[in-house]
Order: structure tokens, then C-alpha cells, then sequence
């Protein structure tokens, strides 16, 4: 079953209003079981709606209209398609009356505009909106299905819900989608791709689809069948193997977040931790801390922003600083042993980069970050290259500190 979906609205075009309907119907119908193959935004004009009609693939089964219902003047999307469709208005009594006791229930007045709300397409089948006054329609035209619905996002759920994915069950018996997300951090999306090559291809031999999602830091991967939950064994599976595959990036499922992941590690071994920051500013401690329960394993940050404050707060050597830089693998270890000792706890975090974007030099670009991690035992330290926007650098660091801080815990479980 292939959808191609159509929103309207000015709105949305002009940013608005942020499209969640599209996101939505997006997911609900591809769990449903449907293929979503394309999705169109357009403005609230006829010619428009026209156009993106015509332009629909001869081979999409259902076309999903959100938008344009209402009672203004610039909801024309019913008397577009009427006209499309060669259909003409008639009034709906059943509708008229649900609109009536709407506004009689409400002790609102009705509006003429509102009664005319019932004038639907003839020989549409009405999908019944019971949170408002906007039916839902659902047109033949020939083997394609035209379904438009209200674009205020509670009535639009509801009448999907309720009222569509009934018919379109009955229509297209579509088997519905399961799937499953991992996480990863660290790794980009090309150089991840050609890490589990051989992975993927197996898996694509074994009739299941991989998807790769990636945002600044992150890749999610999601293998996708339309069998249903007959392959949930199946893909399990295949996710323990790519555990031991990239071990150093995988740190979670579905919607297990990595600072959710540490917290775990660390409440698991009964370990305090504590972070010294320079770059990031406290962005780290906060995601520490975001877990219900954050006390059982975090004790504090320092905030040492400046050189001085890295030798008074952190104990860091001025001359570490004055010899390598404030930015560099030595004073990182330094921070992070210093922090260990002064917040007394069993390990600390440490980062000291330049967010940018100014700041960089040739030896030290901008986007250069160390992360050092220092335990009883041992310290461990890594350099990372971002890249120049200081927003994203600051937020690909704390993910790297995190993940870093993941994999060193580990081997201890």
C-alpha cells in the first residue's frame, strides 16, 4: 500500500507552523504497514492543490490531504476537489446535526459558515470528526483513494484513528510494519556504512530493510520489516551482531537516551563521578544530571572556564598550562586528575576544546576538543576534530564525553 501526502497551509510553508501532522501520519501509517512515498507542502490555493494532485504517482494507492476545512475563506480545499472530482456540494445531514449539537453543547452560536461546514462532496464517504466541525472525506477516483481531513492535529489523529485505518485495513489488508532503532555516537554516517557493510548486506539478504537516521553526533539505525512482529526474533538478532561489531558506538535502543545508558553503568557499579569543564560549561553535568536518581552517582562539577581557575579549582600546574596550552591532552589529564581528588569521587570527566568560532589557530583549529577521564587506576584521554559552528561543537563533545565515559565503564561490568 504506497501514500503520497499532501499538506496545505501558508503556515507551514512560511515555518510558521511546524508540520507534525506530516511526521505523524508519517509514522502511524508506515507501523501501519503503509509506504509513505512522498509528502508535499503547499499554500492554500487551488491551483496548488490542483497541481499537487496531478503530479501524484499512477501507482500510489491512497493520497492523504491534511488542511483547508475550516470555515474561513481560505479553506477551499472541499470545493477544489469537488470540482476536480466533478462532484457536487450537497448537505450532509448527519454532519450538519453532529456540527449543530457541537455548538449547542458549547452554548456557542452557529454561524452560517458553520452550517455550511456540512456541504460535502456527493458520493464522498464522510469520516466522522467528533472534535470538531471539519468531517473528514474520502473520494474513489478510479484506483486511487483521496482521503482529506481537518488540519488541526487532535481532530486529524482522531479521524485517522477511528475512522481511516479501519477502511483502509478492509481496503488494502496492508501487514503492518515492525521495527527496531539502536543507537549510535561517534561514528559518521559514510564511515559507518562501510564498517557494516557486509552486515547490511546479509540483512538485506534476509528481507529486511536498514535505514540510517543521522544528526550531529549521532546515527540511528532502524531495520525495518513488514512481515510484523514474525521477525522481531530476527532482527534481535542481527542487532546482537552489530553489537560486537561496533561496540565502541552502540549504546542503546529505541528511545534509551546515552546519558540514560551511563547512569546505569555507573548506579550498576556503585561508582561516584564528577566532571571538570572548561569548553563545555556545565552542558555536561546538566546531561548527568537529567536522570531521576542523579544523586546516587554525581557528586559536582568545576567550572573552571579560565586558566586561573583551572589552577585554583582544578589543580592544574601553571606550567602545564603556560608550557602546552590550555587546550591539550596534558592539562585535560590534569583537570580530570585534579577533579578526581578535589570532588572526591571515583571518577572524573574532563573537557577543555575550542567551541569557536573564533579562537583556532593552525597547530589548534577550531573544533579541537580533549575529553580525559581519570579513574584510581588510570587516566584515559582522546582528542576529537568538530567542526566551526560552536553550537554543534559543544553538543557533539558532551555526546562524545559521554560515550567515551560509556566504553571506558564497560569492561567493569
Amino acid at each position: 500500500m504506497k501514500v503520497e501526502l499532501i499538506s496545505i497551509g501558508d503556515e507551514l510553508l512560511i515555518g510558521q507552523t511546524i508540520n507534525t501532522n506530516a511526521a505523524w501520519l508519517g509514522q502511524t501509517l508506515s507501523n501501519f504497514g503503509a509506504r509513505i512515498t512522498k509528502t508535499t507542502t503547499i499554500s492554500d490555493q487551488a491551483a496548488e492543490i490542483i497541481s499537487a494532485l496531478n503530479t501524484v504517482s499512477n501507482d500510489t494507492d491512497c493520497v492523504i490531504i491534511t488542511g483547508g476545512l475550516g470555515p474561513t475563506n481560505d479553506d477551499i480545499t472541499k470545493h477544489t476537489l469537488a470540482k476536480h472530482y466533478g462532484l457536487a456540494l450537497k448537505m450532509h445531514q448527519e454532519t450538519l446535526e453532529h456540527i449543530e449539537g457541537y455548538f449547542k453543547n458549547r452554548n456557542r452560536p452557529m454561524l452560517e459558515s458553520n452550517r455550511l461546514q456540512a456541504m460535502l462532496p456527493d458520493g464522498c464517504r464522510v469520516l466522522r470528526n467528533k472534535n470538531g466541525t471539519a468531517a473528514g472525506m474520502w473520494i474513489n477516483s478510479g484506483k486511487q483513494v483521496i482521503i482529506s481531513l481537518p488540519g488541526v492535529p487532535y481532530e486529524m489523529k482522531s479521524i485517522v484513528e477511528e475512522e481511516l485505518l479501519p477502511l483502509l485495513t478492509n481496503k488494502y489488508n496492508p501487514s503492518a510494519l515492525y521495527y527496531k532503532t539502536a543507537h549510535t555516537q561517534g561514528i559518521g554516517e559514510s564511515f559507518l556504512a562501510e564498517k557494516i557493510r557486509d552486515w547490511e548486506e546479509a540483512l538485506n539478504a534476509d528481507a529486511l530493510q536498514l535505514a540510517y537516521l543521522p544528526s550531529p553526533g549521532f546515527v540511528k539505525l532502524r531495520i525495518n520489516s513488514y512481515k510484523g512482529a514474525a521477525d522481531a526474533e530476527k532482527i534481535n538478532r542481527y542487532f546482537k551482531e552489530l553489537e560486537a561489531i561496533i561496540p565502541e558506538a552502540l549504546y542503546g535502543y529505541e528511545k534509551e537516551t546515552l546519558a540514560e545508558v551511563v547512569a546505569k553503568l555507573l548506579v550498576g557499579q556503585n561508582l561516584k563521578i564528577g566532571t571538570v569543564e572548561s569548553c563545555t560549561s556545565g552542558l555536561l553535568a546538566h546531561q548527568l544530571t537529567t536522570i531521576p536518581g542523579a544523586s546516587e552517582y554525581y557528586q559536582g562539577s568545576i567550572l573552571s572556564y579560565s586558566n586561573a581557575l583551572k589552577t585554583k579549582m582544578a589543580g592544574v600546574d601553571p606550567n602545564l598550562i603556560a608550557q602546552y596550552g590550555a587546550v591539550s591532552q596534558e592539562v585535560a589529564c590534569a583537570m580530570a586528575e585534579g577533579g578526581r581528588e578535589i570532588l572526591e569521587v571515583d571518577i572524573c570527566v574532563s573537557t577543555t576544546g575550542i567551541a569557536g568560532p573564533s579562537g583556532g589557530t593552525d597547530e589548534k583549529p577550531v573544533g579541537l576538543v580533549w575529553i580525559a577521564i581519570a579513574t584510581k587506576e588510570k587516566t584515559r584521554v582522546k582528542s576529537f576534530q568538530f567542526g566551526d559552528n560552536r553550537e554543534r561543537n559543544l553538543t557533539m563533545t558532551v555526546a562524545a564525553a559521554l560515550n567515551f565515559l560509556r566504553f571506558e565503564l564497560l569492561p567493569l561490568t
